[in-house]
């Protein structure tokens, strides 16, 4: 039987089937695989005596450690337009590691109540131009919700950003109504008020969202020299341009990335987030030698 594990803790893994929630035990081959189930994962089980063991997990599209969740579609990058100001620097760091981890990700503006709409207007301008869509919401008021909610559907999607952002108002927001619904779901598995905060599934129009506020890390060292510029979709079309091949688009000579920067095609302070981060990157490789 096919299903997806919603929750694990304390060695047992809650996996959702069209039979119901069915509580497993993963198999020991998995222990010698250097393999461990996580949440979000599509697998196969087998159900004796009424208990259930996990025998198969399938292919992961993608894999977060921090939250611990596999096959996150897509993201919402939660940021506050002020209070605390926008740094772009962070909002580069989560957008990075979006697409390192091949999510797809949605900047969503929180508190736009604070702000004109001329503000509003010249912020979205500036993430739209390096390839991201920006949608603008009051989590506490519940203003912009809806069309949050039309996007779960399919899709298990992560809240992400840093704190002070409203990350928690907004996901209390999107799942209060479901968690209720569900809470015959959570007391079954150990969820109480005192409970160690684990990763967990949560049913939301048609889809998923990970009941975990965003990512704890945020940490680009493991990040290979070489991939970083694959995780700046403004470079995409040029990446197999420049005249050295495996171009780093740093100081090497003849770099279309950097013409098209001085071009005003690719925006400076976003190269110039770049090449810091490349710099992190590559200080940090050789400090560990």
């Amino acid at each position: 039987m096919k299903g997806i594990i919603i929750k694990g803790i304390g060695g047992f893994y809650y996996v959702k089937t069209e039979q119901g929630i069915i509580e497993c035990k993963a198999r020991g081959k998995f222990r010698h695989k250097d393999m461990k189930p996580m949440v979000g994962d599509n697998v196969i089980i087998s159900i004796e005596k009424n208990k259930g063991a996990i025998e198969d997990i399938l292919d992961r599209s993608s894999e977060l450690i921090r939250p611990t969740v596999a096959n996150i579609s897509q993201a919402f990058v939660v940021f506050a337009i002020k209070n605390p100001d926008l740094n772009f620097d962070l909002l580069n760091r989560f957008l990075v590691l979006c697409e390192h981890n091949e999510i797809h990700a949605t900047v969503c503006l929180n508190k736009v109540d604070l702000c004109t709409e001329e503000e509003r207007e010249e912020i979205k301008n500036k993430i739209n131009s390096i390839g991201y869509e920006v949608l603008f919401i009051n989590a506490k008021a519940g203003k912009g919700l809806d069309i949050l909610k039309e996007r779960f559907k399919n899709n298990v999607t992560v809240l992400c950003g840093p704190s002070g952002a409203g990350k928690s108002t907004l996901l209390n927001a999107l799942i209060e109504k479901e968690h209720m619904e569900t809470g015959s779901v959570s007391e079954k598995i150990g969820r109480g008020k005192h409970t160690t905060r684990h990763s967990e599934l949560i049913e939301i129009e048609g889809g998923f969202l990970v009941d975990t506020p965003g990512f704890s890390t945020l940490e680009v060292d493991f990040i290979e020299k070489d991939d970083l510029k694959y995780a700046f979709p403004e470079f995409i079309e040029y990446n197999n341009e420049c005249r050295f091949r495996g171009c780093s688009h740093y100081k090497e000579p003849n770099c279309k990335v950097k013409e098209a920067v001085e071009e005003g095609k690719i925006n400076v302070k976003r190269y110039e987030f770049y090449v810091r981060t490349l710099e992190e990157i590559m200080s940090r490789r050789t400090n560990k030698w």
